[in-house]
């Protein structure tokens, strides 16, 4: 697995950290004691979590030592730890809510690890998620175009699972092992200041095991193309800024 940079998926804090804010607030209802955060990375969602719930124990994982270390430096109040939950799931214990904010969609076969997390609920515990569901956005489909490339040498192995279900499967999921649940999507407007903007965005997260796979050069070139690309497919508003939309899914679902 390629390495991830606290530092610059942090580089849009405020943006990223929006939906957990929003998702966070869904659950207030469930007064959960207990908490675990799958996939907390550099702790920003984390902390979401902690200042909803100041009185719960919280729990944030993840399986990148970066994000962990970020996490309780920024956050020393905060229990984290490494964690693949893809393997070591069975050794955390079962809370009244488990949540997992952009996280998911770089774990495979939701049909199957969904409702393993589900079981890790206490009775009447909430599972809530957010997932990205961005692909059609422009920039993801340049950037998957560039990438198909031969010259770049790309192969599986030099890249990690980032997909997702269609909202009729979860559906249908969750009802197969929930007692009930909640499933809305939104589309977040993001202003960047230019198009760099959003390609410094997709470093952080999308684009980043690419770039990981390349040599310094390479990786430089990469991210020109993908830009100038970019560049000619975007519109600029009447103040200078570009319109980043970002289509997030999520959903809640009670034990």
């Amino acid at each position: 697995m390629s390495k991830w940079n606290a530092e610059q998926y942090l580089k849009f804090k405020n943006q990223r950290t929006q939906p957990a804010v929003d998702l966070a607030k869904r659950v207030m209802a469930y007064k959960p004691n207990s908490i675990l955060d799958v996939g907390c990375g550099p702790g920003n969602s984390t902390s979401v979590l902690n200042n909803i719930f100041p009185n719960a124990h919280i729990l944030g994982v993840d399986n990148s030592e970066a994000m962990i270390q970020k996490a309780s430096q920024t956050y020393p109040d905060i229990d984290f730890r490494l964690c693949d939950v893809t393997s070591e799931l069975d050794k955390l214990d079962d809370y009244d809510v488990i949540f997992s904010n952009a996280c998911l969609q770089w774990i495979p076969d939701h049909k199957k690890f969904i409702p393993k997390l589900m079981n890790k609920l206490n009775p009447g515990g909430a599972l809530a998620v957010q997932i990205p569901m961005n692909g059609q956005e422009t920039l993801f489909k340049i950037m998957d175009e560039v990438v198909r490339d031969s010259k770049w040498g790309f192969s599986e192995s030099n890249t990690e699972t980032n997909g997702t279900l269609e909202p009729e499967e979860y559906f249908d999921m969750l009802a197969s092992c929930s007692s009930s649940f909640d499933i809305w999507e939104t589309v977040y407007y993001h202003n960047m200041p230019n198009v760099q903007a959003m390609v410094e965005w997709v470093k952080g997260t999308r684009l980043r095991p690419y770039l990981n796979a390349l040599d310094a050069d390479a990786a430089a070139e990469l991210e020109k193309e993908i830009t100038e690309l970019a560049a000619k497919a975007y519109h600029t508003q009447e103040n200078g800024e570009i319109i980043f939309k970002f289509r997030r899914f999520f959903f809640i679902a009670v034990k």
